[in-house]
């Protein structure tokens, strides 16, 4: 295990003092949507090697599971790893029965008060910590006014449950709304060389009023890392095996990208992952990519992007490649998740309970 931190250098996300290192962990995928979990023992190792090398800003949520991702993450930390970290983790989505299929669930968000106090309190308990560094709203609920989900999101900072507050795949209009009833430390969304659509209004909107950026999926699910090769020997259980850029049909397409990716690559004597992760890193200092894997290599190999440099050219080159996608980045049933359907009703409709 790594003895010292690494130089890897710290950001502030938003304007409330949040410190974090320039690249976090994203440890979704060592507990679902990626194959079967991974064996408890390996990923709190894998862990706890982050930090020990400077990534101190780990990310999950109370669907990741569900639930069993907290509880990994607070294992991890315990025997004084916390007070190393920034934790992050989100509250929002919920597995409901299928009102027409029962042998099914569905994905359902929720943003009412009693709610969002549950779900923090009963991440605390998993997670075994006092407080919340960022607590994200992870979907936006349609159903109630952001200001009111923001209301008690205040009041659990005012607690001193969570010390900052974040926002996932949401509206420019919402993210000022729920600005203006308490600073919003971060954003949450997906961003990569091969998904751009934010840059249009989410991110000028975050800079405007001083929010930093968390970028997820900066690898593209593993595609910007292994190109076509990431289809191979998934499980049944991979999500990835739904997402219709991934498929066949897009793939013969996609698959040009990568190898445009890979040459450029070779030029800058890194691998297609790293200057994936680069050209994250040099979108500005108010960003953090949140790459997750479950193997020390990957970890290592992601970490070294950080002292890749890019010149105004290379990010030029790679930027143009994003506009020979073919194909959505979710599936019918995640795109309802997404920030596409992310507004909420005014404040005017709200009857409390």
């Amino acid at each position: 295990m790594a003895s010292s931190a690494l130089n890897v250098r710290k950001i502030k996300l938003g304007s409330q003092g949040f410190e974090v290192s320039a690249q976090g962990l994203g440890c979704m995928g060592m507990s679902i949507s990626y194959g079967p979990p991974k064996p408890d023992d390996d990923m709190i190792e894998l862990i706890r090697y982050a930090i020990n090398c400077g990534i101190t800003l780990l990310d999950t949520s109370d669907i990741y599971g569900p639930f069993t991702n907290e509880i990994l993450i607070g294992k991890a930390l315990k025997g004084g790893w916390r007070e190393k970290v920034e934790l992050a983790t989100k509250f929002g989505l919920k597995f409901v029965e299928d009102d027409n299929n029962t042998n099914n669930y569905k994905l359902e968000k929720y943003g009412d008060p009693a709610y969002v106090r549950k779900a923090c309190e009963a991440s605390l308990e998993r997670l075994g910590v006092d407080c919340i560094d960022i607590y994200y709203q992870h979907r936006v609920d349609t159903r109630v006014p952001i200001e009111v989900t923001m209301g008690e999101l205040k009041k659990l900072v005012e607690e001193g449950k969570i010390k900052y507050i974040g926002l996932s795949e949401v509206f420019p209009s919402t993210i000022r709304r729920a600005h203006a009833i308490h600073p919003i430390t971060a954003v949450q969304l997906e961003w990569s060389v091969w998904c751009r659509d934010v840059e249009e209004e989410i991110i000028p909107t975050c800079r405007e009023l001083g929010i930093g950026i968390v970028a997820y999926s900066p690898l593209g699910r593993g595609f910007l890392s292994l190109g076509a090769k990431v289809m191979d020997n998934l499980t049944d259980d991979d999500f990835r095996k739904t997402i219709p850029r991934l498929q066949q049909e897009n793939m013969e397409y996609n698959k040009i990208l990568f190898e445009k990716m890979t040459n450029l690559a070779t030029k800058k004597g890194c691998t297609t992952s790293q200057l994936a992760l680069a050209w994250v890193h040099h979108k500005g200092d108010d960003v953090c990519p949140i790459p997750g894997t479950t193997k020390i290599e990957n970890l290592k190999q992601n970490m070294e992007a950080l002292s890749i440099i890019l010149t105004p050219e290379d990010m030029a080159e790679l930027e143009s490649l994003a506009y020979e996608v073919m194909g959505d980045s979710y599936g019918p049933m995640q795109s309802e998740n997404t920030w596409q359907n992310s507004e909420t009703p005014p404040l005017s409709s709200w009857k409390p309970k």
